[in-house]
């Protein structure tokens, strides 16, 4: 099976969220590295996100054109 942008992207994300989710889960309190790690992780997930709807909306507006032709 062929992975895809999106798909790529997709999986990446649900991999960042665990971690973060782990993160969260750590009985101590997070120190100042894994809190800049954390922040840099929700930059990242927010990046892909990005990158998710504009393949999204490229995708709707291709099929679009494509019925309209």
């Amino acid at each position: 099976m062929m992975t895809t942008p999106a798909s790529a992207i997709k999986d990446e994300v649900r991999l960042l969220i665990n971690i973060q989710i782990e993160t969260f889960g750590q009985p101590a309190s997070l120190t100042s590295p894994q809190l800049r790690e954390f922040h840099q992780r929700s930059e990242k997930i927010s990046t892909l996100c990005q990158e998710l709807n504009r393949i999204g909306t490229r995708s709707v507006l291709e099929q679009r054109l494509e019925r309209a032709s």
